[in-house]
């Protein structure tokens, strides 16, 4: 186990390194776990058809009705789910939220596919990027597949760190997705209300989602047969809740509200930590291939 102290961006380049050198990545047969494997982004695909078919009021009629999901965004791999989903002929809405690192709202709203000048820390942490690498993905799909026009435009994206989407492929992509991002004070206000309304306690990530929710005027309320947090309006609204509240209790303490905390989750904190730090300012992408080296060599 390695540990990095770094932000969610700077500790995937590494790790997009040693997967784009194809001979090593084979070698070794090496695989994420988080959107980087497109097996992760096939595995939530499902995850949208189940939303629908709890959410739609019917499926009797015709054309089929529309749901709108509305999903907290980071590297951009679980709404690159929803975009397939929506491609293969599923009638949902998509709303990609994020926090106030907002490259995927700013690319969706004007097209501006560009860094800020730094990472933000926000409550909703797992969200803290500024390079969704999937944000390709869905471009190429938008695109028609053209591999050509999508790699002229992350190259000079990779040299420039700031990108204006062609006129087409912008239009395309504000129409498959609605955007919105949410402050911190966002984030605690709809982790409060939740709980005043509904007694559930949100995540900060899943709060992303119902401050879209709460910013729209419909009523809220919890669907019944859904598990996760979702909304109810004229078009049914549901809120993907990617985590527990229990594992972000400082955004629970900000919001005023009280952590419930598993006693699986409280065991945790008097267990020993074992891991080898990755040391900044180093090359963390030739330290990983010197311990994935090392590894193999033991079996």
């Amino acid at each position: 186990l390695l540990t990095a102290h770094g932000n969610s961006d700077e500790i995937d380049e590494p790790i997009k390194e040693l997967f784009a050198d194809v001979d090593f990545a084979g070698k070794y047969n090496l695989m994420s776990l988080n959107s980087i494997n497109w097996s992760r982004i096939m595995v939530q695909i499902p995850h949208y058809f189940y939303a629908y078919f709890q959410c739609a009021p019917s499926l009797d009629t015709t054309p089929l009705p529309v749901v709108e999901i509305v999903v907290p965004t980071g590297g951009g791999g679980n709404i690159t789910a929803g975009c397939i989903a929506q491609k293969m002929g599923l009638p949902i809405r998509l709303v990609t939220v994020v926090n106030s690192n907002d490259i995927i709202h700013r690319t969706v709203q004007h097209g501006d596919f560009s860094l800020a000048e730094c990472v933000k820390t926000t409550l909703a942490s797992a969200m803290d990027i500024q390079e969704p690498y999937n944000v390709e993905r869905i471009l190429w799909l938008l695109s028609g597949s053209d591999s050509c026009l999508i790699k002229t435009l992350m190259d000079q994206f990779s040299i420039s760190k700031r990108l204006k989407l062609p006129e087409d492929l912008h239009r395309k992509l504000s129409e498959t997705l609605g955007s919105c991002s949410a402050s911190d004070e966002d984030i605690v206000g709809a982790m409060r209300r939740c709980w005043e309304e509904n007694q559930y306690l949100l995540c900060p990530h899943s709060a992303v989602a119902a401050h879209y929710h709460y910013s729209q005027p419909h009523r809220a309320c919890l669907h019944p047969k859904f598990s996760c947090f979702s909304f109810l309006s004229s078009i049914p609204r549901c809120c993907l809740a990617p985590a527990s509240a229990a594992k972000f209790q400082d955004a629970v303490l900000r919001a005023n509200l009280v952590p419930q905390i598993p006693p699986e989750i409280t065991a945790l904190t008097v267990m020993e930590t074992r891991s080898t730090p990755l040391e900044w300012g180093r090359d963390w992408a030739q330290e990983l291939r010197g311990r994935i080296e090392a590894v193999a060599q033991q079996w």
